[in-house]
């Protein structure tokens, strides 16, 4: 139960479980969506391969829809759910999902909030009651609250405090961002936490956990109509809440600034590099532009056939990492990196150069016809795969869902991009890759300090 976003490599893996692919799941049967009368929405994907069954609920809250001053309730709220209800003592859902050799589990990000069980198709139903359940009947106590406030408290020392590279990214994040909420951690910041009480946490509760703001996942070795009268039995008699006000968010002003945060720590043995651009979403995008930029990503860094790595990595030898990553699903504006990290005798500002000039040598010269196919076949495919595991199907259309997406976007992600042409990609890469417009973090060994 841990807030996502904590470091380049999260974001990688959040990016790789968002990104569409195409909608059937190894032609097992067409995936399904419809609503609950209460507002829930359902999405079933079957795949009979294994007898196993992925459950999620995705609800539409996350770390950025805080109330000011309430940084990290989203987070906290995420380990509330595990406690006692009216129904349920403390610890018996986990039990429940042991006893039967399942998992589950939960996440918070800064677009959502999803918890999820994975187990045999035939505990389906009982997943569905202990979800239903701790939707609206929680038992929050003083008492409660307290011990799981010290556990977030510990959990922010551990995993940030305690870290370079996920402060460096928490201040870079900072300064990133101007006016959005993706500048205040996910996880929150420490001197708020500290203050988060019980009525703090009853109207997060009240205001949020309502079946008309979440979307329920199901994939597996499922009957899309047994879901649909599972669901109504479960899910279909928790009351709908009140009808929740748009996610209008305050709108990032125009950048017209280079920034760079530096960190220096004893703990670091490897200097590093991180630039950052605001760029616009799949939500928020023109048509075409966030396909274009997931392109632009795949071609620049997107693994070892990347420009960046074949020629930093194998071609110079003077990075022993250097890739590129585009953030596709958020509600709002995204980011847009590029980083690496020198290797041997190399010293870092060779290889911030050596990047830089690959990314102006795209808005000069652009992609060729040849290097945009192949990226685009890469980039499909390796999506594609993402198939043979079913809770990577409940991500990627969840995360659609939960950011303003729907069915459709998923259906025709890949013809979307296989549309996308070089010039295309050529013109997201001048329109929003200036230098003069970064924000560059920098992790430095204690004796770097001031190089």
């Amino acid at each position: 139960m841990t807030p996502t976003r904590i470091g380049l490599r999260a974001a990688l893996l959040t990016l790789a479980l968002a990104a569409a692919v195409p909608a059937r799941a190894a032609d097992d049967g067409e995936v399904k969506d419809f609503l609950l009368d209460n507002g829930m929405e359902v999405v079933v994907i079957p795949d009979h391969r294994a007898p196993i069954v992925t459950h999620m609920v995705w609800y539409k809250i996350g770390s950025a829809d805080e109330p000011p001053g309430k940084s990290g309730i989203a987070h906290f709220f995420e380990h509330l759910m595990f406690k006692a209800t009216t129904n349920h003592a403390a610890g018996e859902f986990d039990r429940a999902v042991s006893e039967i050799g399942g998992s589950n589990n939960a996440f918070t990000s800064y677009d959502y909030t999803a918890f999820h069980e994975t187990v045999p198709p035939s505990a389906l139903e009982q997943m569905m009651g202990f979800e239903a359940d701790r939707m609206r009947n929680l038992i929050l106590t003083d008492d409660v609250i307290k011990t799981e406030r010290d556990v977030i408290l510990e959990e922010r020392r551990s995993r940030i405090d305690s870290n370079p590279q996920a402060v460096l990214d928490e201040e870079v994040d900072a300064t990133l961002w101007q006016n959005q909420p993706y500048r205040i951690p996910v996880i929150g910041w420490m001197q708020e936490m500290e203050q988060l009480n019980r009525p703090d946490a009853t109207a997060f509760y009240d205001n949020y956990y309502r079946p008309n703001n979440a979307v329920l996942v199901v994939a597996g070795d499922v009957d899309s109509d047994a879901v649909k009268a599972m669901a109504e039995r479960t899910y279909g008699k928790v009351a709908r809440g009140p009808d929740l006000r748009p996610r209008i968010r305050p709108v990032e002003p125009e950048q017209n600034t280079k920034r760079t945060v530096t960190l220096t720590d004893a703990r670091v043995s490897v200097p590093s590099f991180s630039t950052q651009w605001v760029v616009p979403s799949y939500h928020t995008a023109k048509p075409g532009e966030a396909e274009a930029l997931d392109l632009l990503a795949e071609i620049l860094g997107g693994g070892n056939r990347s420009r960046l790595y074949q020629g930093l990595v194998v071609k110079q030898g003077i990075a022993s990492d250097a890739a590129a990553y585009f953030q596709g699903t958020m509600l709002d504006a995204t980011n847009f990196t590029v980083y690496g990290a020198p290797r041997g005798d190399a010293r870092l500002s060779d290889v911030e150069a050596a990047v830089d000039a690959e990314i102006a040598r795209i808005v000069k010269d652009g992609v060729s016809d040849d290097e945009l196919e192949r990226a685009k076949t890469r980039y499909v495919r390796s999506m594609i795969f993402a198939r043979d595991k079913q809770d990577d199907m409940a991500n990627m259309y969840g995360s659609t869902l939960a950011t303003g997406g729907n069915v459709k976007d998923v259906e025709e992600w890949p013809d979307r991009i296989r549309k996308v042409t070089a010039d295309e990609v050529k013109a997201v890469a001048a329109r929003y890759l200036a230098l003069d417009r970064s924000t560059t973090g920098y992790l430095l060994p204690q004796q770097q300090a001031g190089n």
